[in-house]
């Protein structure tokens, strides 16, 4: 179980809806309208997921009471600051630059990269656990384990996996990652509910840009140049940087400084610390679960797969029939 926190510091039942991005939200309604997709991540998984945990086991470190308990501790209130009972799996193995990640499907596992546990503070790594607390809350390991699986498959040709022949995985990667990437929206404001502090969310993933301490670095020139790339004029150079950003697994760093600050000035960062959120078990809202923005997802997924492959094409017209009847079906609400 969770450590105990004070009433204030808990969020009670609190729902991963309480903080999605509306871009999460709709990238997932439109992800689970794609035939095949459960199919294809849950076979990925099947046959990598229980070698992912021996690789793990074998050469990375389980933190624990007797394991870097001053970290494991950090993971356990970030879990707890969610209302998240369970406490994962946390191993830390040996890779030099900033991250982490929560991977698995039916018992997640978090692992922290050395490097963020070497460059960071305990208030950034704080809010790096929160992140991935996040993620966990949002139930969104099952895509993101997929993704891991397809990113170390990389470019081996399929004819070296008869397991997977046939199936449109090129497709199902450049899909995830579109999915990814707004998930990680959602999951910087979990780590800020974590936290406490958006500005020390901010700080983290400026240190993760930069790959320096906070001590050496201007948060404020840094937020000065969020603004300067979201407010750049149109032109080719914009356009350019859509191709760059279709092949990462996370959003520009400056990005999601912009995208969590624009959410905290909408104040809905304060209605959930003064209780305002909405609580586990409630019934959704069709309408704000997908919105209009499922329909351009759906046909970004459907572009995605058309260009994927010989075969891709059938599926991606399936995709877009099912966005279709969900957007004739919101727009009858």
């Amino acid at each position: 179980m969770a450590d105990e926190l004070p009433e204030d510091q808990r969020l009670h039942f609190i729902s991963p809806k309480s903080y999605e991005h509306p871009a999460d939200r709709a990238a997932t309604a439109a992800l689970q309208q794609i035939p095949m997709m459960d199919t294809v991540v849950r076979k990925l998984i099947e046959f990598f997921e229980g070698s992912i945990r021996q690789q793990l086991l074998a050469g990375a470190v389980r933190l624990g009471d007797d394991q870097m308990p001053e970290i494991w501790a950090s993971h356990r209130a970030a879990l707890a600051r969610l209302d998240i009972d369970e406490i994962p799996d946390l191993y830390i193995w040996n890779v030099p630059f900033t991250n982490a990640m929560a991977i698995g499907s039916k018992s997640p596992m978090v692992v922290l990269n050395s490097g963020t546990v070497s460059l960071m503070d305990e208030h950034e790594l704080r809010t790096v656990l929160g992140h991935e607390a996040g993620h966990i809350l949002s139930d969104h390991t099952l895509y993101r384990t997929a993704l891991a699986i397809l990113l170390m498959i990389g470019t081996r040709p399929l004819s070296a996996l008869p397991f997977f022949a046939g199936l449109p995985l090129l497709a199902v990667r450049l899909a995830l990652l579109e999915w990814f990437r707004a998930a990680e929206l959602s999951c910087d404001r979990a780590a800020t509910l974590v936290n406490r502090s958006p500005m020390t969310t901010c700080q983290t993933l400026m240190v993760m840009a930069g790959g320096a301490s906070s001590r050496k670095l201007s948060l404020d020139a840094f937020v000065k140049q969020a603004n300067e790339y979201v407010d750049w004029e149109p032109g080719w150079d914009k356009m350019m940087r859509f191709g760059r950003e279709l092949a990462i697994t996370h959003p520009y760093p400056v990005r999601r400084v912009h995208e969590l600050m624009a959410w905290v000035r909408s104040g809905e960062y304060d209605r959930i610390m003064n209780g305002d959120y909405v609580k586990r078990g409630t019934k959704a809202d069709a309408r704000a679960e997908a919105a209009d923005a499922t329909e351009y997802y759906a046909d970004k997924f459907r572009g995605i797969f058309e260009e994927a492959g010989t075969g891709v094409r059938k599926v991606g017209d399936k995709a877009g029939d099912a966005a279709d009847k969900v957007s004739d079906w919101l727009r009858q609400r």
